[in-house]
Formats: C-alpha cells, sequence, structure tokens
C-alpha cells in the first residue's frame, strides 16, 4: 500500500528541524543590522531597479529577489538581508534531511545543520544579499536530492537535480564545476545505469528550461559574461587571489575547527557503497575548481555534504563505544562546536562595534566587513559637492562611479541628497548609457586624477574620499580623489567606447 503523504505528518516529523532553521534565521536576521551594505550587495540593487533577463557579472535571479525586497521593506539593511537568512533556515532543514537519509538520528542531525550553518561560506551566505548567499542555497539543494537518489533509488529525483541545477545557473555560473562533476560521476560509476530511463534526461530538460531565459540572453548580447568572466579570472590570478585554494579549504570554504569532520565524512562517502557517488562528485569538482584556479571559497557549499555524512558517521562510532567514552566523546564534539561557533561568528557577523578591540580581531579576520563602511558618508560628500554647482550647470551634470559600490551607494542614499543621475562604465552599467542630454559638468568618483583628464580636460579637485569612522577599505585608501570635470577631450559617444570597464 503506497503512503500517502501528509503534510501535517512531515511537519511533525521535522519538528526539531524545523526549530533550528528558525533559531538560524533569527540569528542572522538580528546580527545583520550593523555596519552597512557590502559593495557587492549595492551592485545587486542598482541592478535590482533595471531588471533584465541577465547582467554582465552575474545571472538575473539575486537582483530579481532584491527587487522583491526593495518593494517590500525599502532601504532597510535587516529588511533586504532577511531573504539570504531565509536562505540559511531553508539550508538547515536540507542539511538536516540529508542526514536522515545518510542513516543519521537526532545527534547526527543536529550536529550537521550546527557544523554546515557555522562555516564561513553558511555565515557570509546569511549575512549579504548577493548571488553567493543563493547560490549556497541551491548547491545544497543539489546535494539533498543526490543524496536522496542515492539512498532510495528512485530515478524520479534527477527532477529535483534538474531543478536545482536550473536555479544554480540562474544564481551563479561556478555551480558549472558541480554539475560537471555530477556528470563524470553518473558516466564513470553505477549511477550510468540511470541513464538507460527517462528521468535524467528529463531533469536536464527541467535545467535547460529554467535556465533558457538566461542563455537568450547570453545570446542576444553575444554571450558577454564570457569576456567578462574571463577578464575576472585573469585578474585574480595575476592579483595572486587563487594562489592559496588549498589553503583555503581550510579556514575559508570551510570552519577550522571542523576539518576533522569533513575528512571524516569524505572517508565515510568512500568506503560507504551507496553514498560514495558523493565522495567522487566532490573530489571531481574539488579537482576541477583547482586545476581551473578558481577561487577557493567556490567550493565552500559542498562541504555542507561531507560534514553531513561527517555527523552521521560520528554518531554511528559512538553508538559502538562504552557509555563513558561516549559522554567523553561528545563533550569533545559539543566543545569544538561551540568554539567553532563562537570564532565564526566574531569574525565573519557584522556585530562587533566599529573600531572597539572585537572590531580590530573581526576586521583582520574578514577583511569584507570594512568594505561594508562608509557608503552613506560618500553620498553626504558627494552631495556636498552637488550643492556647490552652479544652479544653471545642474541640469547637465551627471555622477561619473569608477565602481559599482561607489555607483550602487550614490543611486541608493543619492535620492537623500538630491543626487542627479549615477553613470558607469562598469559591467551591465555601461550598456545604459551616458544619458541623454549629453553631460555637460561631471561629478568625477573614484578615479585616480591621472585617468580623470584622459577624458575631460578641466579637472578640478574637490575633496578625498572619507568616512567618519576613519576605517581604512578600498574606497579611503585608493582611487579616493573627488572632481567637478568639464570640458570632454572626445565627444561622448567616442568617449564611452573607451569607458567600459569589467570589475
Amino acid at each position: 500500500m503506497q503512503h500517502q503523504f501528509s503534510f501535517r505528518n512531515w511537519i511533525n516529523e521535522n519538528r526539531l528541524l524545523l526549530l533550528l532553521a528558525l533559531g538560524v534565521t533569527l540569528v542572522h536576521t538580528l546580527a545583520n543590522g550593523q555596519y552597512g551594505f557590502h559593495r557587492d550587495e549595492l551592485d545587486i540593487l542598482i541592478n535590482a531597479r533595471q531588471l533584465d533577463w541577465g547582467y554582465v557579472a552575474y545571472p538575473p535571479l539575486t537582483p530579481f529577489i532584491a527587487r522583491i525586497g526593495l518593494a517590500l521593506f525599502g532601504n532597510s539593511l535587516q529588511g533586504l538581508r532577511l531573504f539570504p537568512a531565509l536562505g540559511q533556515g531553508l539550508a538547515v532543514v536540507l542539511v538536516g534531511l540529508m542526514a536522515r537519509d545518510m542513516g543519521g538520528g537526532r545527534g547526527a542531525q543536529l550536529t550537521a545543520v550546527i557544523a554546515a550553518a557555522i562555516s564561513p561560506v553558511a555565515l557570509t551566505a546569511g549575512t549579504l544579499i548577493q548571488y553567493m548567499s543563493f547560490d549556497y542555497l541551491w548547491w545544497l539543494l543539489l546535494a539533498f536530492f543526490l543524496v536522496r537518489l542515492l539512498a532510495t533509488d528512485n530515478p524520479r529525483w534527477w527532477l529535483g537535480i534538474g531543478a536545482a541545477i536550473g536555479l544554480g545557473m540562474m544564481t551563479k555560473y561556478t555551480i558549472a564545476f558541480f554539475v560537471a562533476g555530477l556528470i563524470a560521476v553518473t558516466l564513470l560509476t553505477p549511477l550510468r545505469r540511470q541513464l538507460r530511463t527517462v528521468w535524467p534526461w528529463a531533469g536536464a530538460a527541467v535545467a535547460l528550461l529554467i535556465f533558457l531565459p538566461n542563455l537568450l540572453w547570453h545570446i542576444q548580447h553575444q554571450f558577454i559574461s564570457l569576456d567578462f568572466l574571463n577578464a575576472i579570472h585573469t585578474r585574480d590570478i595575476a592579483w595572486g587571489r587563487t594562489n592559496s585554494f588549498l589553503l583555503d579549504q581550510l579556514y575559508v570554504a570551510s570552519n577550522p575547527f571542523l576539518v576533522p569532520l569533513w575528512a571524516a565524512g569524505l572517508g565515510f562517502c568512500l568506503f560507504h557503497e551507496r553514498f560514495r557517488a558523493l565522495a567522487w562528485v566532490f573530489l571531481v569538482t574539488f579537482g576541477l575548481l583547482l586545476l581551473a584556479r578558481g577561487r577557493g571559497y567556490y567550493i565552500g557549499p559542498a562541504y555542507a555534504m561531507l560534514l553531513t555524512a561527517g555527523a552521521v558517521w560520528w554518531e554511528d562510532w559512538l553508538a559502538g563505544r562504552s557509555a563513558n567514552a561516549r559522554r567523553a566523546g561528545l563533550g569533545i564534539s559539543w566543545g569544538l562546536l561551540a568554539v567553532a561557533s563562537l570564532v565564526g561568528l566574531v569574525a565573519t557577523k557584522p556585530i562587533a562595534p566599529i573600531n572597539s578591540p572585537l572590531w580590530e580581531i573581526t576586521s583582520q579576520l574578514n577583511g569584507e566587513v570594512v568594505e561594508m563602511i562608509g557608503w552613506p558618508d560618500l553620498a553626504a560628500q558627494v552631495g556636498e559637492i552637488y550643492a556647490g554647482i552652479p544652479a544653471n550647470e545642474k541640469p547637465g551634470t551627471v555622477i561619473l562611479a569608477g565602481n559599482y559600490g561607489e555607483a550602487g551607494a550614490l543611486d541608493l542614499y543619492g535620492r537623500d541628497f538630491d543626487l542627479p543621475r549615477v553613470i558607469s562604465g562598469t559591467n551591465s552599467l555601461w550598456a545604459r548609457g551616458y544619458g541623454d542630454p549629453e553631460p555637460e559638468t561631471v561629478i568625477v568618483v573614484g578615479f585616480e586624477r591621472e585617468y580623470a583628464v584622459r577624458f575631460f580636460a578641466s579637472c578640478e579637485p574637490v575633496g578625498r574620499v572619507t568616512n567618519q569612522y576613519g576605517v581604512k577599505n578600498e574606497e579611503s585608501q585608493h582611487h579616493t580623489g573627488l572632481y567637478v570635470c568639464r570640458q570632454p577631450r572626445r565627444p561622448w559617444a567616442e568617449l564611452w567606447q573607451d569607458m567600459q570597464w569589467f570589475q
């Protein structure tokens, strides 16, 4: 007799996971209100006001979610960051269900949930409304459906795998490495038997259908994102950002205190006939990213399934020990989780008061927090400059921003200072042009003087970028000049062709 699904029964069976999900969501939401938006978030928000089926730097799903956030919460930091916090809540449920499918009891589920939730990648994903946040969720969803497929031998789960791939490709293209790992393992392991059924092909069709709008956008725009990705990858290699890929696995992609747990999970999968494919999918994905010289955090979401497997193995191992050994083992594991949680929260979440002793530790461990400081100050500075522009020049005045963080901040906060339109040559902003009529007076933000005078014959310095906290970040240390420029050296149509850059 076929068991009929009951939503009420499912709620009752998963009450612990749902409570944990609520707790994780609340922790993220309550901890997300300090500092300000990160420069990457500001880029998402400026594109959210110009919805499209694709953008130069990323697919369209995250700006679409941000647009919903803007409609519901306006410019609220905690409101807009509610979506990544909810994403981490959903991730908790997926991890717990994966642990159950691998044979884990409540102890394994709880351990897996906490271990996955306190990884640096997960904590960051729950903080920022950017594509990495939702990319993390789709990697976990793909892992969940893969575990379900391996646990049940039911090929219909390929439909879920296809949906996760489609959502992932609409969020961040690096999920393609995970997909490549899955394809290779499917072809080289007993999973290939399922290729004789319709379900893997139906799953591929689901993935393609979800991704199709963005694919068509790429065709219409000559696959400009490939040019962008190549330029950014070349830059990252030149700057040495990919040199620490292996070392990053110990403290960026995963929590350093939990390396033994995911290592045990990898071993558990390798020696477990039913779940061996998980280990090989991870190893192939890891190898592909290593060969491609990817950033260390790209594979971070894949560690969740290894931590889950490690929690199941640990529970099984303790079950065969004496009562004293079990108590000692549990004490060690929960002590490690407690320390790892504390370190992860302090190092990653925006909770330390700015310029406090704790801030000094946080900003050293996590350079991203300093990039959340000073954006309203920048808008206020530019507001003062604009107020000093002669009234007869204001209708022909624009702001030219050097990077997407500046453009996004001036777009988001500029309404408070009646700022004119913001133009920029970075990524998708370049395609939106310089406006009509052509600018006559330009407030230049984020350029070195040598670069500004390449485009304008007259550039008057009017200040330097600062922030009220004296925090050192990219804006306050590099390209800090503010200029009012006039007399473009060439017609704007020609000038604009040389103002396209990728960031």
